[in-house]
């Protein structure tokens, strides 16, 4: 009789449990379907209330979502430290270290935006887009050579991408080398025909 008891209180602990998990994730969805509401509306400040009532500090989603809310509100302190707790949560989920950027960009915190894209390139190396804007970063402090492999990279991954070549090119300008140079503005132009920067670049050349 006792067994029986205690087989009886086991299987009604467990269906409670199944009821309450269904109900707690049925709660999520409808916060984060008020949340999407809000934010089409601009109300970035009721999206964010939405999903602060279901808040739980161990889940990714909910950490990710309120770092881009916050960020859409430039609350930009806020956004990074829910970002940030996005990225310890999920190590390898590189989309929490390029929403980071955003709001490391909007406060300046330039070398904390490098540490990402070095950090996203680590986990995922032809990332054309860590790599194209890491080198733009290497380019504005004049680190022209590190600045050359990184958009090297990606000018051989996507040699059409006109933003990467012309990088590329005056990258190559400035660290001496002419002749390639000359070849990615004339690639350049074919790419985007009468480009002023290309242009100004062949006549620093002649």
């Amino acid at each position: 009789m006792e067994t029986l008891r205690k087989i009886l209180l086991t299987a009604v602990i467990f269906l409670m449990s199944g009821y309450l998990i269904a109900q707690s994730q049925s709660t999520i969805q409808a916060a984060f379907v008020k949340s999407y509401e809000s934010e089409k509306a601009g109300n970035y400040s009721s999206a964010i209330t939405s999903l602060k009532t279901v808040y739980k500090a161990d889940s990714y989603i909910l950490n990710i979502r309120l770092g881009w809310l916050h960020y859409l509100a430039k609350q930009y302190n806020e956004s990074i430290k829910y970002y940030e707790k996005s990225i310890s949560l999920k190590p390898y989920a590189i989309e929490a270290r390029f929403g980071c950027v955003k709001p490391l960009s909007a406060t300046e915190s330039w070398e904390k935006v490098k540490t990402n894209y070095v950090e996203i390139l680590k986990i995922d190396p032809q990332n054309t887009v860590a790599n194209y804007w890491l080198g733009v970063i290497y380019y504005n402090r004049k680190d022209y050579a590190n600045a050359t492999k990184l958009f090297e990279k990606v000018v051989n991954l996507y040699p059409l991408d006109y933003d990467s070549v012309i990088m590329l090119a005056w990258s190559k300008l400035n660290t001496g080398k002419s002749a390639d140079a000359k070849v990615l503005f004339n690639h350049a132009l074919i790419l985007r025909p009468d480009d002023a920067s290309a242009l100004s670049g062949l006549k620093l050349i002649k």
